[in-house]
């Protein structure tokens, strides 16, 4: 009975808020009428809203007589931001054809496109739908009111003809309805089986998306001068000059707003043809020639590990018959046996040593049966030519020739025999290796077998660091990183996060990225240095220099070396080069985007600046494909290194002063560039002062003649250096703080135009400095477990790859963007998912490129080396 009472109190209060349940249901659903009445009805009309504001003008005066809000007159941000309106130029639609300032077309058209609206058509209102304009988010960085591209592009099918000549018949016209029912919408079919009984004419004319990028400057409510990018479905019929016309008739006036506009750009009009573009059918003729000489190679490598195959399978056969004639238990064969795996533990004892000397690949030569071709060319030490090695990538490139002629042994795995306890008779049937004509090593250079083999090799030679891999790697990591988010900011609906970010103490990781660029510096001085001597001189400096004249003798020297390097690096450097004009001309047309670079007009003028590595010294303005300012750099360097190093064989003295001088002489030139243009690296952008500190290579060469040095010291000391414990952990300190103090040590720092200067001048140099010590601990023993990660086998491919990787992650990245059809909401989870995916992306292309051009350009050029001996087959 107690229970009773609560159980009424309960269903009452149940009762109680299904009523209330039921009001707000009924009057959610009267609103929501309302809202479809005006989705629908999209009239230029106000009278709807004028009894609306009746309505509730007077349900507030019955809530309370004080409290009186009145915003119709007020001016609110959106009427402030209201720059393309419809409304505003169909009420002036009068005084625009009075003006006569538009083509008749482009009139016809907007008029029926005006009273599509008013009649609320199903074209006009998607077309509508399709135009941008301001939403939220102005004050975080919102410059982007695009609309959709893609929804503007849908509206229309082509079905319009069809429809005008079927108009008399009006079968055909419930035909033609069917057809068309689901007409300009993205997911066609689906809505056709969802909404069966909707039609959705084509509008009369086909529509075009317009891109009007705006200056807005605005006083009130604040002081703003932004670039404002708005985009507009309108008639296709309209020139840019009748949509800059229109404009000034689709806004208001304001005495607080100044708003111009800029410039106008149409994606839809398809104004570029990739089919007729010159540059694009030239890669396409260059990458159908490549491709069929890779699968020729690959297929006739494949060709010559069958016959190989073969014949040792009728060797054995013979070996086996002939045991068996002079031996009644067949002990020749078991002998023979013996002797195979005698001359594997001798290969694979070869492997282990990883020599590459001529001596080393003279006797696996000898030991392997039928040897197939391999990219390796003969690396004598005393040949003294220079060009086979020295250049900051040839030590993956050496590697591949040490890894494929053991990867050749482990393949065949059948040797000569010479042992004693093998019947005499036996050896007159070894089959005999053959030599291959240099045609046939030219061709199978593009082996993909081969080169994909020699890539992803786990061993390095034995004149690689291998940590350098490990330096290389990350290093192009961080570039990617930072590439990533220079791009991706440029298009983001919330560019103001960058300020926040920013304000991060780690995101300080991000803005000192240029310090990976000195990283590739410093890996490229220490390997023309390290490499030329170490590879090339093998301690027998004397045999660099003899010649006739010692003068004539370094010429020839110089430019033999310059030579390689400009074969090896161009015929990639080439194709992307290509790729990159192609790609940004296109880019520039489709896009709803303004491109970064305006490379599709630099390159077809001044992409001969590129070919000769002298684009750095030219306003940035005319370089075409902007990241490749490390190339230009990188070769003057090896140029100045060069000649820095085959003057030092006969007069070390001069060649070390010449290097301290030039050395000082940089740190001079940046501090008074950085000083007289007050640039402040704690406040300013990385980028500020690209045209004039970031590229030129007066300011950049510090890290790589410090690099230079280090490959001297480990040569002399043939990495073999002895240090106390504590100066062991002192220079790992000091090492660990320099860096640590460079990447951090501005964070919301305060400096002086004088120390400004002074930190521009030498913090480059300080970071190869600290690069210095741990390419030197690690390859003398004292690495760790630093060494251990740096000089991980997984990160070898990687490293192989960073050249053709450098050159194709800027468009990966900007194909990302561009072809987005709406701005980019950037949140740090997105960042880290777009960081990883791009630098997969970038890493697969890069691999492609290097197994297409790279290997096979650096295998021809030693195949058609004057010291290259035949390879046996």
């Amino acid at each position: 009975m107690r229970l009773l009472p609560l159980l009424l109190l309960a269903l009452t209060l149940t009762l109680a808020e299904a009523a209330i349940d039921k009001d707000n249901k009924s009057s959610a659903a009267s609103i929501g009428d309302v809202n479809q009445h005006n989705v629908i009805n999209l009239r230029l009309h106000t009278e709807i809203n004028n009894n609306n504001n009746d309505s509730n003008s007077s349900s507030d005066a019955n809530v309370d007589v004080d409290v009186n809000f009145d915003l119709s007159r007020t001016q609110r941000l959106r009427d402030s931001l209201n720059l393309f309106d419809l409304s505003l130029l169909a009420a002036q639609w009068p005084r625009v054809e009075a003006a006569r300032t538009l083509r008749v077309n482009c009139t016809k058209d907007m008029r029926s496109y005006l009273r599509g609206l008013s009649d609320a058509k199903m074209w006009a209102v998607k077309m509508d739908d399709a135009s941008g304009h301001y939403t939220s988010g102005f004050f975080y960085g919102n410059n982007y009111w695009m609309g959709s591209l893609a929804l503007c592009d849908a509206i229309y099918d082509g079905a319009i003809t069809n429809n005008n000549n079927n108009n008399s018949n009006s079968n055909n016209n419930n035909s033609n309805k069917d057809n068309n029912k689901d007409n300009g919408l993205p997911f066609a079919e689906a809505f056709s089986r969802a909404y069966s009984s909707v039609y959705n004419a084509p509008p009369p004319f086909l529509p075009g998306f317009y891109v009007l990028k705006m200056q807005l400057n605005e006083t009130l409510p604040t002081q703003v001068l932004r670039t404002i990018y708005t985009g507009m479905c309108l008639p296709s019929s309209c020139s840019i000059r009748d949509v800059d016309q229109m404009s000034s008739f689709a806004r208001l006036e304001l005495p607080s707003r100044d708003v111009r506009v800029l410039d106008i750009r149409v994606p839809t009009d398809k104004e570029f043809n990739i089919w007729s573009d010159k540059t694009f059918c030239m890669l396409i003729v260059v990458s159908c020639i490549v491709l069929g000489l890779i699968c020729c190679g690959t297929l006739y490598e494949i060709y010559l590990t069958r016959q190989l195959q073969e014949a040792l399978r009728r060797q054995d056969k013979e070996m086996m018959n002939n045991s068996e004639t002079s031996s009644g238990i067949g002990c020749a064969s078991s002998d023979y046996s013996d002797t195979m795996t005698a001359h594997n533990e001798s290969i694979e004892a070869l492997k282990q040593s990883n020599q590459s000397d001529s001596d080393s690949l003279k006797q696996l030569n000898q030991l392997v049966l039928n040897l197939p071709p391999t990219l390796s060319g003969d690396n004598d030490s005393g040949n003294g030519h220079l060009h086979h090695h020295v250049d900051h990538h040839d030590d993956h490139h050496d590697h591949h020739d040490h890894a494929l002629d053991h990867d050749a042994g482990s393949n065949k795995g059948n040797h000569s025999n010479n042992n004693s306890n093998s019947d005499e008779h036996l050896e007159g049937h070894l089959h005999e290796p053959e030599k291959l004509s240099i045609y046939s090593e030219l061709l199978l250079s593009f082996s993909a077998i081969t080169n994909f083999n020699a890539i992803c090799d786990r061993n390095v030679g034995a004149d690689t660091i291998p940590c350098i891999h490990g330096l290389r790697a990350f290093s192009m990591a961080w570039v990617i990183l930072g590439h990533t988010c220079i791009v991706v900011f440029k298009y983001s609906d919330n560019m103001e996060m960058r300020k926040k970010v920013e304000q991060n103490f780690f995101f300080q990781a991000i803005t000192n990225g240029p310090f990976s660029v000195d990283t590739f510096f410093f890996i490229s001085g220490f390997l023309i240095s390290y490499l030329y001597f170490r590879t090339n001189a093998k301690g027998k400096l004397n045999k660099l220099s003899k010649g006739a004249n010692e003068f004539t003798a370094g010429t020839y020297h110089f430019f033999g070396l310059v030579a390689y390097r400009f074969m090896r690096l161009t015929a990639p450097y080439l194709f992307v080069l290509g790729v990159v004009q192609v790609t940004m001309k296109y880019l520039a047309a489709y896009s709803i985007f303004d491109p970064p670079t305006m490379d599709h007009v630099t390159c077809p003028d001044y992409w001969w600046r590129n070919i000769l590595y002298i684009n750095t010294l030219f306003p940035v303005d005319e370089m075409c494909m902007l990241w490749s300012w490390y190339l230009a750099n990188d070769t003057q360097f090896y140029m100045i290194g060069a000649i820095i190093l085959i003057v030092g064989v006969r007069h070390f003295k001069l060649s070390a002063i010449t290097t301290l001088v030039f050395l000082v002489l940089s740190w001079i030139t940046t501090a008074v560039v950085a000083f007289t243009n007050n640039h402040r690296p704690n406040t300013d952008d990385p980028l500020a002062l690209f045209d004039k500190i970031y590229d030129k290579p007066w300011t950049r060469l510090g890290p790589y003649l410090i690099g230079m040095a280090v490959g001297w010291i480990l040569f002399r000391s043939n990495c073999k250096i002895r240090l106390p414990r504590l100066t062991v952990a002192t220079a790992w300190t000091l090492a660990m703080l320099n860096l640590f103090v460079l990447v951090f040590g501005l964070y919301q720092t305060d400096l002086s135009q004088f120390t400004a200067a002074a930190y521009s001048s030498l913090s480059h140099s300080a970071w190869a400095l600290s690069l210095a010590w741990i390419t030197i601990a690690c390859s003398t023993g004292y690495g760790g477990y630093i060494n251990s990660l740096l000089s991980a086998p997984c990160l070898y491919p990687f490293s192989r790859v960073t050249y053709c990787a450098y050159l194709v992650h800027p468009i990966v990245i900007r194909s990302m963007a561009l072809n987005s059809d709406a701005p980019l909401h950037l949140g740090g989870d997105l960042m880290v998912v777009m960081f990883f995916g791009l630098t997969v992306a970038s890493y697969f292309l890069a691999f492609v490129v290097s197994m297409s051009f790279e290997a096979p350009v650096v295998t021809m050029l030693k195949i058609l080396s004057p010291s290259r001996k035949k390879r046996l087959a």
